[in-house]
Protein backbone atom coordinates (compact mmCIF):
# COMPACT_ATOMS: atom_id res chain seq x y z
CA UNK A 1 0.00 0.00 0.00
CA UNK A 2 2.87 2.33 0.71
CA UNK A 3 4.44 1.70 -2.69
CA UNK A 4 1.17 2.26 -4.53
CA UNK A 5 0.60 5.47 -2.59
CA UNK A 6 4.09 6.69 -3.46
CA UNK A 7 3.54 5.89 -7.13
CA UNK A 8 0.11 7.51 -7.33
CA UNK A 9 0.94 10.63 -5.33
CA UNK A 10 2.59 12.50 -8.26
CA UNK A 11 -0.27 11.53 -10.58
CA UNK A 12 -2.85 12.73 -8.06
CA UNK A 13 -0.94 16.01 -7.62
CA UNK A 14 -0.88 16.61 -11.37
CA UNK A 15 -4.52 15.71 -11.95
CA UNK A 16 -6.26 17.06 -8.86
CA UNK A 17 -4.09 20.09 -7.98
CA UNK A 18 -4.59 19.66 -4.23
CA UNK A 19 -3.01 23.04 -3.45
CA UNK A 20 -6.13 24.68 -4.96
CA UNK A 21 -8.52 22.78 -2.69
CA UNK A 22 -9.60 24.15 0.69
CA UNK A 23 -7.77 22.78 3.72
CA UNK A 24 -9.80 19.97 5.29
CA UNK A 25 -11.07 20.49 8.81
CA UNK A 26 -9.71 18.65 11.82
CA UNK A 27 -12.80 16.40 11.87
CA UNK A 28 -12.22 15.32 8.28
CA UNK A 29 -8.55 14.54 8.89
CA UNK A 30 -9.37 12.69 12.13
CA UNK A 31 -12.08 10.68 10.35
CA UNK A 32 -9.69 9.70 7.57
CA UNK A 33 -7.03 8.63 10.06
CA UNK A 34 -9.57 6.66 12.08
CA UNK A 35 -10.82 4.87 8.99
CA UNK A 36 -7.26 4.10 7.94
CA UNK A 37 -6.27 2.86 11.38
CA UNK A 38 -9.42 0.96 12.28
CA UNK A 39 -10.56 -0.41 8.96
CA UNK A 40 -7.39 -1.04 7.02
CA UNK A 41 -4.97 -1.86 9.82
CA UNK A 42 -7.46 -3.97 11.75
CA UNK A 43 -8.43 -5.82 8.57
CA UNK A 44 -4.79 -6.72 7.90
CA UNK A 45 -4.26 -7.88 11.47
CA UNK A 46 -7.38 -10.04 11.31
CA UNK A 47 -6.45 -11.36 7.87
CA UNK A 48 -3.04 -12.58 8.93
CA UNK A 49 -4.32 -13.94 12.25
CA UNK A 50 -6.97 -16.00 10.45
CA UNK A 51 -4.39 -17.06 7.86
CA UNK A 52 -2.14 -18.39 10.62
CA UNK A 53 -4.92 -20.26 12.42
CA UNK A 54 -7.26 -21.47 9.67
CA UNK A 55 -4.97 -21.73 6.67
CA UNK A 56 -5.07 -20.18 3.22
CA UNK A 57 -7.83 -22.37 1.80
CA UNK A 58 -10.31 -21.62 4.55
CA UNK A 59 -9.38 -17.95 4.51
CA UNK A 60 -10.09 -17.61 0.81
CA UNK A 61 -13.48 -19.31 1.14
CA UNK A 62 -14.71 -16.06 2.70
CA UNK A 63 -14.53 -14.39 -0.73
CA UNK A 64 -17.56 -16.45 -1.75
CA UNK A 65 -19.57 -14.51 0.83
CA UNK A 66 -18.94 -11.11 -0.77
CA UNK A 67 -21.84 -11.34 -3.27
CA UNK A 68 -24.12 -12.70 -0.56
CA UNK A 69 -23.33 -9.83 1.79
CA UNK A 70 -23.72 -7.32 -1.07
CA UNK A 71 -27.18 -8.67 -1.87
CA UNK A 72 -28.26 -8.67 1.76
CA UNK A 73 -26.95 -5.16 2.38
CA UNK A 74 -28.52 -3.93 -0.85
CA UNK A 75 -31.85 -5.30 0.28
CA UNK A 76 -31.68 -4.07 3.87
CA UNK A 77 -29.99 -0.70 3.37
CA UNK A 78 -30.97 0.37 -0.14
CA UNK A 79 -34.33 -1.34 -0.38
CA UNK A 80 -33.41 -3.29 -3.51
CA UNK A 81 -35.66 -6.22 -4.37
CA UNK A 82 -34.39 -9.73 -3.75
CA UNK A 83 -35.45 -12.06 -6.57
CA UNK A 84 -35.63 -15.84 -6.70
CA UNK A 85 -32.48 -16.25 -8.83
CA UNK A 86 -30.47 -14.35 -6.22
CA UNK A 87 -31.83 -16.54 -3.44
CA UNK A 88 -30.97 -19.62 -5.48
CA UNK A 89 -27.45 -18.28 -6.02
CA UNK A 90 -27.02 -17.63 -2.30
CA UNK A 91 -28.24 -21.14 -1.54
CA UNK A 92 -25.76 -22.62 -4.03
CA UNK A 93 -22.94 -20.60 -2.47
CA UNK A 94 -23.98 -21.88 0.96
CA UNK A 95 -24.07 -25.48 -0.23
CA UNK A 96 -20.70 -25.08 -1.92
CA UNK A 97 -19.14 -23.63 1.23
CA UNK A 98 -20.65 -26.40 3.31
CA UNK A 99 -19.23 -29.04 0.98
CA UNK A 100 -15.80 -27.43 0.69
CA UNK A 101 -15.50 -26.68 4.40
CA UNK A 102 -15.61 -30.37 5.25
CA UNK A 103 -17.92 -30.12 8.26
CA UNK A 104 -20.98 -31.53 6.49
CA UNK A 105 -19.13 -34.51 4.97
CA UNK A 106 -17.57 -35.27 8.39
CA UNK A 107 -20.96 -34.97 10.05
CA UNK A 108 -22.53 -37.28 7.46
CA UNK A 109 -19.68 -39.76 7.82
CA UNK A 110 -20.19 -39.78 11.59
CA UNK A 111 -23.93 -40.27 11.22
CA UNK A 112 -23.49 -43.07 8.67
CA UNK A 113 -20.82 -44.68 10.84
CA UNK A 114 -23.18 -44.78 13.83
CA UNK A 115 -25.99 -46.06 11.65
CA UNK A 116 -23.76 -48.84 10.26
CA UNK A 117 -22.62 -49.70 13.80
CA UNK A 118 -26.25 -49.92 15.00
CA UNK A 119 -27.19 -52.09 12.04
CA UNK A 120 -24.25 -54.43 12.65
CA UNK A 121 -24.99 -54.75 16.39
CA UNK A 122 -28.75 -55.19 16.04
CA UNK A 123 -28.40 -58.55 14.28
Amino acid sequence: MTASTAMLLPVAALVEHPWRLPVPSFGVVASMLAIAALSTALAYVLYFRILATAGATNLLLVTFLIPVSALILGTLVLGEPLVASQLLGMALIGLGLAAIGGRVPRWLAGRLGRWNWRMANSE
